[in-house]
């Protein structure tokens, strides 16, 4: 897939923001903006920040596809009251996902998700319902909520893969129960 002009300068931000951090010398940033503003498609922009821990940050979609116009949302919401939500398949989780499930329940499974952003922000609340999240085994997970009279859970919390996208998963279940789980990705039928 073909890189844009948008696609070649937010990876160069990326080589500019690490020389200000002090993780690559001048003639290591000259070098790689060089390759950068040469490269046409994102398999030659992927490895040029590949081992840059700000590359998380820079929003270049996993499965090689451009977002359309209007497509990356900044934030989105889910709400089950006395019903349930589910978001799964391929979808584009926003940089913020807020759910609350009060007397229901909700799904979220960023497993066949197309993620856009660098870090993903699950913000889930549960009051006498739950919300099961799911991420996959090779994401960058990390948890901060927490329960009153109910659960919050943190087993899946952890280090992923180098260049996974970072989860975060943060806040409060209260007779109720939040559950984060770690799964293989689904695999995708062979196209015809």
């Amino acid at each position: 897939m073909r890189a844009s002009d948008a696609d070649r300068e937010r990876v160069a931000e990326v080589l500019r923001a690490a020389a200000a951090e002090g993780r690559l010398d001048l003639d290591e940033v000259d070098e790689r903006l060089h390759r950068v503003y040469a490269a046409r498609t994102y398999g030659e922009l992927e490895p040029i920040t590949r081992d840059l821990p700000a590359a998380r940050s820079a929003p270049m979609p996993l499965d090689g596809l451009p977002p359309r116009p209007g497509e990356v949302p900044a934030a989105g919401r889910a709400v089950a009251v006395m019903s349930g939500f589910t978001r799964r398949g391929p979808w584009i989780p926003p940089r913020i996902f807020s759910c609350l499930a009060f007397w229901g329940g909700g799904t979220i499974d960023l497993r066949e998700a197309r993620m856009l952003h660098g870090e993903v922000k699950i913000r889930a609340f549960a009051v006498m319902g739950g919300v099961n999240v799911i991420v996959p085994e090779d994401a960058e997970v990390h948890v901060t909520g927490m329960g009153l009279m109910g659960g919050f859970g943190h087993d899946a919390a952890g280090p992923g893969r180098h260049g996974a996208p970072r989860i975060v998963v943060t806040g409060f279940a209260f007779w109720g129960g939040v559950t984060v789980e770690r799964r293989r990705r689904k695999r995708r039928a062979p196209e015809a």
